[in-house]
């Protein structure tokens, strides 16, 4: 590992920093976080932190001694000041003094402390940097150290390739105990240039942010050199058969499985499942990992530090697929691999709160990495986010076992101790609060989603936790907040495509926006054949093609899911020269009806959106104005042309839309959205 310290780098941020009124030391804070958080071989998604000791002056104008130190979940790599409250030094290292604090008090006078009260919640380890005395201190889970530490004899290991260099720390539970035995140590040596953490990661300090920052990358390259002179083979593979099926039909299996069992119903019906989004990884390195015949040793034997178990649990899933002969066979492998996973977790929580003598509440005990041999790996969590994080945590899991396997064999905590980590108010404080959002862990994909309808729908569906996918042809410069997805509605190997790509991008799909259209139009007496294809074949025929796609998805997950339909006020109103559109909106109101009672049985809701002038890319200026001749009205009357004679805008539908995916018992509706137009109004 080399060190990334660039001055003409610093200069950039310090001029920045500066000119916001924030000191060099504070800025000199910000560049070392983000050097060491932008590596993944040292801290992942929130994880190790910094700090810097200070001055500020307070409201009365005097300076006082503060530590800015990270705040807890904030990701080291795109650190803003703000990431670094500043905390009244005195009061912290006061607390050496006592012989035990609870994690309550430690908390409490932490954050007593802040300068402003708004700030984030310092990180757990605040007073292991207050106590030890340098200006510059910083933490880190390097996977090469990891993989030294994580040994049956680490702290032997350590001594041989650090000497009196480093001073080493048993593993204590991040907190008082932890920052009051770090300090011993290095009271016992204060020349060493830094701290080794068993089963925990490395402290480095300077009063310099240059050297405290090269001290780190230094004893990194240390361990990395001692890794790199294994003499032991690694993940040695077995033979694995390959499968026929491809992660677009295998991860809506197990997506469909993983939902907390107590709340579902053998149908498949329930309204409220705990879903999950899937991230999948197939790489050269995972895949030698997954493949290695020791797989059920080294995999099983608990996270890399205790900080990960909060995303991914102590163990992953093994999904051996090897007995498994025919795909029909396939999801009841994975219902009983994932119910035998959860029987071990419920077993493990339960012993574990019988032998501390606690009253906590059981997590779900879904798995959070599954891993299968001849596949690779997926990462699950709550939103995409989460489940990219569960991922990157893995693949840093195998890269720290690959080390440790090459010196000796990798050995993690005893289950006590990440239990205690797993299940504590402190780390669970660090995960996302976002449970409360209806459409959470819910996959969304709209046609159409690069016009305004689509965007509005995507932005509405997103306010609600949704994960969104939006196809088109095209999509506006700037707009890519989404899944952006190219797609020819109209050809069918276009939308198969791009329905595979959003199974393996979130793992399978819940809510389908059928939104795609196109205006066509013409006296009926001479529209010709071709033009009345054409918009069949978008305002018709690509909905039928996007709903069996969609379907096929929502069968393999089992857990129901939205099929929601952009129908038009031409369907039931037809309009002067408008016939070659409103007819194919005609017959997908149809299609519509004949879905609902054909996939009910399945738990799949299918509605409709009866919509009307809407100004977007259908309906454009040139189109109002043809429209708006055509009845004999001027522009903004015809817009305006409804009972509450009020403009409906493309938000108006978007709400529609996410209405009918939130009505759990509304089925073959119709939503009327138009201001009010009672020539339109179903009967």
């Amino acid at each position: 590992m080399f060190s990334e310290w660039s001055d003409k780098e610093f200069s950039e941020i310090k001029s920045h920093m500066l000119s916001r009124e924030l000191s060099e030391d504070v800025a000199l804070c910000v560049y070392v976080t983000r050097l060491i958080g932008r590596n993944a071989d040292l801290v992942l998604h929130g994880g190790g932190n910094t700090s810097v000791k200070t001055t500020r002056t307070d409201i009365y104008g005097n300076k006082e001694a503060v530590l800015c130190v990270k705040g807890s979940g904030w990701d080291m790599a795109e650190i803003l000041p703000a990431g670094l409250p500043p905390v009244r030094l005195s009061p912290l290292q006061k607390l050496k003094s006592l012989e035990s604090v609870s994690d309550d008090q430690m908390v409490n006078c932490v954050r007593s402390n802040l300068l402003d009260s708004a700030s984030p919640t310092p990180s757990v380890e605040t007073l292991s940097h207050a106590f030890l005395p340098h200006k510059f201190v910083n933490h880190s889970h390097a996977s090469a150290i990891l993989s030294v530490t994580n040994q049956e004899n680490g702290e032997e290991l350590c001594k041989e390739i650090y000497g009196q260099r480093m001073g080493i720390v048993p593993y204590i539970k991040p907190g008082f105990d932890l920052a009051k035995r770090t300090l011993e140590v290095f009271e016992q040596d204060v020349e060493v240039d830094g701290l080794i953490l068993l089963n925990h990661g490395i402290f480095t300090f300077a009063d310099d942010a240059k050297t405290s920052y090269e001290s780190m990358i230094d004893a990194i390259s240390t361990a990395e050199k001692k890794l790199a002179n294994g003499k032991r083979k690694v993940f040695e593979s077995v033979s694995v058969t390959p499968r026929r099926e491809n992660i677009s039909t295998f991860a809506p299996i197990i997506r469909g499985v993983c939902v907390s069992q107590d709340e579902r119903v053998s149908n498949g019906k329930n309204d409220s499942l705990n879903k999950l989004v899937i991230e999948s990884r197939i790489t050269d390195r995972i895949l030698e990992f997954v493949n290695g015949k020791e797989l059920e040793r080294y995999s099983q034997a608990g996270v890399a530090t205790p900080d990960h178990v909060i995303r991914t649990k102590n163990n992953p899933l093994i999904l051996d697929l090897s007995s498994i002969s025919k795909s029909a066979n396939l999801l009841e492998h994975v219902k009983q691999s994932v119910k035998s996973f959860q029987e071990k977790y419920d077993s493990y929580f339960h012993r574990q709160v019988k032998n501390k003598g606690l009253v906590k509440t059981k997590l779900d005990s879904i798995p959070r990495i599954i891993l299968v041999p001849g596949f690779g790996l997926f990462g699950l969590g709550r939103t995409h986010n989460d489940s990219v994080i569960s991922a990157d945590i893995a693949e840093s899991f195998i890269n720290t076992i690959r080390g440790a396997e090459s010196i000796g064999k990798y050995k993690s905590l005893n289950e006590s101790d990440v239990f205690d980590v797993e299940y504590w108010s402190l780390e669970q404080a660090k995960l996302s609060t976002s449970d409360n959002l209806p459409l959470l862990g819910n996959v969304v994909a709209i046609t159409g989603g690069g016009g305004t309808i689509g965007n509005a729908t995507a932005d509405e569906f997103s306010k609600l936790g949704a994960e969104v996918a939006v196809l088109d042809l095209d999509f506006p410069e700037g707009k890519g907040s989404y899944l952006q997805l190219s797609c020819d509605v109209t050809d069918p190997a276009s939308v198969k495509k791009a329905f595979e790509r959003i199974c393996e991008h979130f793992g399978g799909l819940d809510i389908v926006v059928s939104n795609a259209g196109a205006m066509y139009q013409g006296n009926m007496e001479d529209v010709s054949g071709e033009t009345l294809r054409k918009s069949f074949e978008v305002n018709f025929f690509s909905h039928q093609t996007v709903m069996q796609n969609a379907v096929r998805i929502m069968k393999l997950q089992g857990m129901g899911g939205s099929l929601l339909l952009n129908v038009s006020k031409q369907a039931v109103n037809p309009g002067v020269k408008a016939g070659p559109y409103g007819i194919a909106k005609a017959a997908t109101l149809a299609l519509m009806r004949q879905y609902a009672i054909e996939v009910g049985q399945y738990g799949i809701r299918v509605n409709a959106v009866n919509a009307d002038r809407i100004q977007s890319g259908l309906l454009t200026k040139e189109m109002i104005r043809s429209r708006a001749s055509a009845r004999g009205v001027d522009a903004a009357e015809y817009l305006t042309d409804n009972i509450l004679g009020r403009e409906v805008t493309a938000q108006d539908v978007a709400m529609a839309f996410t209405n009918l995916a939130l009505s759990q018992r509304t089925v073959a509706n119709v939503a009327t959205v138009d201001g009010g137009n009672i020539a339109a109004a179903l009967r």
